[in-house]
């Protein structure tokens, strides 16, 4: 853990707890590397489905009514 690291107080699930623990002992991590780990990944996959969205703003939208009528028009209901 780096110097600059600051402390919180977090409350498991005790199966999680367990099975952090275990892995922790496992993989020859901490407990914090593991917990740091799946925050970076879901602040990354967070960063990455906004962008997804930030890409698709252009696109036209229709209502679920237009859809369902699309669909019908083209023999796929």
């Amino acid at each position: 853990m780096s110097e600059a690291a600051k402390r919180s107080t977090i409350y498991f699930d005790p199966d999680l707890h367990k099975a952090l623990r275990l892995k922790a002992a496992s993989t020859h991590r901490t407990l914090s590397d593991l917990v740091n780990e799946a925050v970076r990944r879901t602040l990354q996959e967070d960063q990455e489905d906004i962008a997804a969205a930030d890409d698709r703003v252009a696109e036209p939208t229709m209502t679920y009514a237009e859809l369902l009528d699309d669909l019908k028009a083209h023999g796929k209901l």
